[in-house]
């Protein structure tokens, strides 16, 4: 990876690698951010073509990677109809252009839907998570091997520093809503659960059907062709269909959750989910006559993220930290996206997000073209980020 970029990458275990200042690393994420653009530039076509059309030749300064970072829609620039017509291998043949390593030999044989391809490059090493949007494509991040086995470290010491837990597998881990079931979302729970969990306790399965990159995109798919008119009525059938029945089991998992929880309150629980589901499983068990005196004083939350519109009352979080006895400094927040193979841990001090060196933010102006000189203070713009840990893709 070149040796400033391994230098910041060096500090993921230090205990002091949340307190440096941007000037103090200044100069060594400028050159490991060059170090990373003549490495990447030959390995990633699309990085070389938007290289090529800025006369980008260097990166000198933090400015100078603007012109060459992706948009969030770079990694839905394969045409839909890869997607609709199940062409694997053209949408293959597109998965290269944005990644760093050679996607190729990979069998497509017997390859009958998105999910099918998934299992199917990750078998080669190249693993994809997905996002899906309003306009039913998924973007495909990919990832290496190398990434999977970052995240793995990552995930374990940005929680321990944002929690105050040691990882001693002293912890009955609950998740309380559904997660996607791509590879990264899949490899972190593994590394929390082996990090923290007792292997002798039960492991809780939370009731609802995984969500995989298929269900997400056939969802998406057809709300646009119910929105267009082009839905057939038997599609739209199936479709209110499987949204009832899901419906329903997500309504389930709720109270199943709380009895889980309310069966294993003398043990120490690591609680994790959205802030919805957090809530929601909390007056379940109010409502069944639990609370605060019932539960371990040692135990901690694990929030994935915001509200994601979800209306909740003013008190929701002490609601929830108050219902399962969870400690002023056992609360833990990240902020993160699935572009990024690193967190941002919230601080237990001053309640601030904290970068890791390896992670240099920018920040933009509205049009996201163009970098904002940022004295001291506070300042609004558009964030963008470079992650240094990155292995498979662009890490801009």
């Amino acid at each position: 990876m070149g040796a400033a970029a391994d230098k910041l990458m060096a500090l993921v275990a230090d205990p002091e690698r949340f307190t440096f200042s941007a000037h103090e690393l200044r100069e060594t994420q400028v050159a490991a951010l060059d170090e990373r653009f003549q490495e990447r530039r030959a390995q990633i076509k699309l990085l070389g073509l938007r290289a090529r059309d800025a006369g980008v030749e260097r990166i000198a300064r933090i400015e100078d990677v603007v012109p060459v970072l992706f948009p969030h829609t770079a990694y839905k620039s394969y045409p839909e109809s890869y997607l609709m017509d199940e062409r694997w291998d053209r949408l293959t043949k597109w998965l290269g252009t944005v990644s760093a390593h050679p996607v190729a030999g990979v069998s497509l044989d017997g390859v009958q839907h998105i999910d099918d391809w998934i299992a199917r490059l990750a078998d080669q090493g190249h693993f994809i998570s997905c996002s899906s949007g309003t306009t039913g494509k998924s973007a495909m991040l990919i990832a290496s091997r190398k990434d999977m086995e970052w995240s793995k470290v990552d995930t374990v010491n940005v929680f321990s520093w944002g929690s105050g837990v040691i990882p001693a597998q002293d912890r009955l881990i609950v998740g309380c809503a559904p997660v996607a079931t791509v590879p990264k979302n899949a490899t972190i729970a593994q590394a929390q659960y082996e990090a923290f969990a007792n292997p002798e306790w039960p492991r809780w399965n939370y009731p609802v059907p995984p969500i995989t990159v298929g269900s997400l995109t056939a969802m998406v798919v057809m709300r646009k062709k119910i929105a267009d008119g082009t839905a057939r009525p038997d599609e739209i059938a199936a479709f209110e269909q499987t949204s009832a029945e899901r419906a329903r089991l997500v309504a389930d998992a709720v109270p199943a959750t709380a009895r889980f929880i309310i069966e294993n309150r003398h043990r120490k629980l690591q609680l994790s989910g959205l802030w919805s589901g957090l809530w929601q499983v909390a007056k379940a068990v109010r409502d069944a006559g639990y609370g605060r005196e019932d539960f371990d004083p040692d135990n901690s939350i694990y929030v994935g993220g915001g509200l994601k519109r979800a209306q909740l009352p003013v008190d929701y979080q002490e609601y929830v930290f108050d219902t399962f006895n969870i400690p002023a400094d056992r609360h833990f927040q990240n902020y993160s996206m699935q572009e990024l193979n690193s967190g941002m841990p919230k601080c237990r001090q001053g309640g601030r997000y904290h970068v890791p060196p390896w992670v240099i933010p920018i920040l933009l102006d509205k049009s996201g073209d163009n970098p904002l000189t940022h004295g001291r203070g506070e300042q609004e713009g558009r964030a963008a980020f470079f992650d240094l840990s990155l292995d498979g893709r662009w890490g801009g």
